[in-house]
């Protein structure tokens, strides 16, 4: 069992929804991202989502991008996140830590390698956004064989066809992109999220945690209601770039959490 797994047995033990945020490692410096990621425990976060920075982020909108770009003028590198990963692990043992990102640098740094060093890191889990089920043999297999979770996206385009390609290897949880398009694009609707969270649960005993669009507390309560969990990624990267605080960022995730734990 996992960390991510144990995460989701206490929640559910614990009658709550789980909260998922995102930042992105290095953005805008190693040192405030890494106080910022230090602090996501206690502010109630149950799984951490860490970006590893890179250079054509296909998947992302303005706001990861940038992130993204900030994070690699700072010096940022694959390295470097899991050196946070690290500063996490000497004080937190039991919150999960993902990698979300893409395949590259990971693939420059050799896979066997790469997941040698991240489970000595302390990861948990990956969600590599531009590796489809057809390339499982590339990552995903050897990831679980090492006892990583590989976490894989489901979107509205979707279909009952392609679902079960897309669940076949997947562990951990089912990370459903709740709108078409980029991160940090639109509001996510709960009343559209709902059929869809349904369908996916028809065919995995996964937990279903819903992204894309979730940047109030309410919202985040909304989404969490009728699925197992929200993530927040883009609202929280906006209030680090737009230089508030450490303390003000965790101010705001814990608003955040404490919607989706009120579902």
């Amino acid at each position: 069992m996992t960390r991510i797994d144990a995460t989701f047995d206490r929640l559910r033990a614990e009658g709550k929804k789980a909260f998922v945020s995102y930042v992105m490692a290095g953005d805008p410096d190693y040192e405030t991202a890494r106080d910022v990621v230090l602090g996501l425990p206690a502010a109630g976060v149950d799984i951490i989502e860490l970006g590893v920075p890179f250079t054509d982020p296909m998947a992302d909108g303005s706001t990861i991008q940038l992130a993204g770009q900030r994070a690699l003028e700072a010096g940022m590198t694959l390295e470097r996140t899991l050196d946070i990963v690290r500063e996490l692990r000497a004080q937190d043992t039991t919150t999960p830590v993902v990698l979300m990102g893409y395949y590259n640098p990971i693939y420059n740094r050799g896979v066997d390698q790469f997941l040698i060093d991240a489970k000595e890191a302390g990861v948990d889990g990956l969600l590599v956004v531009d590796l489809p089920p057809e390339e499982d043999t590339e990552l995903c297999i050897p990831a679980q064989k090492a006892g990583l979770n590989f976490i894989r996206l489901a979107t509205p385009t979707t279909d009952n066809k392609r679902l079960p390609k897309v669940l076949q290897n997947t562990s951990g949880f089912v990370y459903y992109v709740s709108i078409t398009g980029i991160t940090g694009a639109a509001s996510a609707s709960a009343e559209m999220v709902a059929p869809e969270v349904a369908r996916i649960k028809s065919q995995t005993e996964l937990p279903i945690i819903v992204g894309f669009g979730i940047k109030t507390p309410d919202a985040a309560q909304d989404i969490a209601a009728v699925a197992d969990g929200a993530v927040v990624g883009s609202a929280i990267v906006e209030r680090i770039a737009r230089g508030d605080s450490v303390s003000d960022v965790l101010a705001y995730v814990a608003d955040l959490a404490a919607g989706a734990h009120r579902a």
